[in-house]
């Protein structure tokens, strides 16, 4: 007698089956046995790690969503810095001088002028502006100098700050070469 060779396929076919079944419930008891091997207490503490952990986790998301919700307040800001600090390429150079000489008046330095080396920065709306002078005066005037630079309503950036090599004027002063640089909107 020949068997059907539908009935074997079929046969086979629940034997693959009924064996990948026993696999994964032997596969899912040893799990379980070694889950049921923890303690209590290290389950607890478990627990607790995944809690911390979650904790820190909704922290992050919380601070995350007010970063998220003061970006437009920083959009703003950033405008107004834009606007209220870069002076107007038109009119800068003029405003920087009249600026600078005001703040040398008021500190009581004398200064041999300015010097100013314009370089273009691309894709950024603004122009950097090198800014070069000599001040002759003593240690609290140049001080009081460079505060008033800190203090100007125009952005001034402080780079180079050396002592010239005829260092003392005739008074009793010293002479720096300062290097600053500024930037204006194009």
């Amino acid at each position: 007698m020949s068997a059907n060779p539908k009935w074997q396929n079929w046969k086979i076919a629940t034997m693959v089956a009924l064996s990948v079944l026993l696999a994964a419930d032997i596969g899912l008891c040893v799990f379980l046995w070694q889950t049921s091997r923890q303690g209590p207490e290290e389950m607890r503490a478990q627990r607790d790690r995944l809690m911390a952990q979650s904790k820190l986790l909704r922290a992050d998301v919380a601070r995350g969503d007010k970063i998220r919700a003061s970006l437009p307040q920083v959009g703003q800001d950033s405008d107004d810095f834009y606007r209220e600090s870069f002076l107007d390429e038109k009119t800068g150079y003029s405003d920087v001088e009249l600026d600078l000489a005001a703040i040398a008046a008021k500190a009581g330095v004398k200064t041999t002028g300015f010097s100013f080396k314009r370089t273009e920065i691309k894709g950024r709306g603004v122009t950097e502006i090198q800014i070069g002078t000599t001040v002759d005066a003593d240690y609290p005037a140049i001080v009081q100098f460079i505060n008033g630079l800190e203090r100007s309503k125009n952005f001034y950036m402080l780079d180079d700050l050396r002592l010239n090599s005829a260092s003392t004027t005739s008074g009793g002063g010293i002479r720096l070469e300062l290097g600053l640089h500024t930037f204006f909107r194009s």
